[in-house]
């Protein structure tokens, strides 16, 4: 998560060694709060692998908060990360507000503690540890692998009692 993008010729180089994982998210919840559910969908060469999980007393903005921590746990090793999401609230809140909530101490502008800070403290630590790039993408509009991430998370309600990240069978990332 990093804000510069200035690089030199080396860092350039390193960072083109390292492997690139598109990352597909979405979280659900019904009602919200209420049973939630989440999924992330990790792309990687040829290779791919769906993560999903739920809560049974949650909110949608938990569940979306999940679903990229989950995927960037997933990833064993540093990699170059791009990270697709419908929620705005994902997308500005990592790349807008938590500079400002980690200098007001975990404060909203309007002097509120953050709602999900647990999450978002953890998503701060896994990003950091890759190069990710969060892309903001409308959903449902038709977009083939933001709709999966969509019904996958909306099958993890039903399945909600379980809060532990499932995997549908599918070969390691790495």
């Amino acid at each position: 998560m990093k804000a510069d993008n200035s690089h030199s010729p080396q860092d350039e180089q390193e960072l083109e060694q390292l492997p690139l994982v598109r990352v597909y998210t979405d979280g659900a919840c019904e009602p919200n709060p209420g049973a939630g559910g989440w999924a992330a969908i990790l792309v990687y060469s040829s290779h791919e692998k769906v993560l999903t999980g739920g809560h049974p007393a949650t909110t949608n903005n938990r569940m979306e908060l999940q679903a990229a921590n989950a995927a960037l746990e997933t990833l064993k090793r540093p990699c170059r990360v791009e990270i697709y999401t419908d929620s705005e609230y994902l997308r500005r809140g990592i790349t807008e507000w938590l500079p400002q909530w980690i200098a007001n101490g975990w404060r909203t502008a309007g002097r509120k503690p953050v709602q999900n800070q647990d999450l978002w403290r953890r998503l701060k630590a896994l990003a950091e540890t890759h190069r990710v790039t969060w892309r903001w993408i409308e959903g449902h509009a038709g977009h083939p692998f933001n709709e999966r991430a969509d019904r996958l998370a909306r099958q993890a309600i039903d399945r909600s009692g379980a809060t532990e990240p499932e995997t549908e069978a599918q070969p390691k990332l790495f």
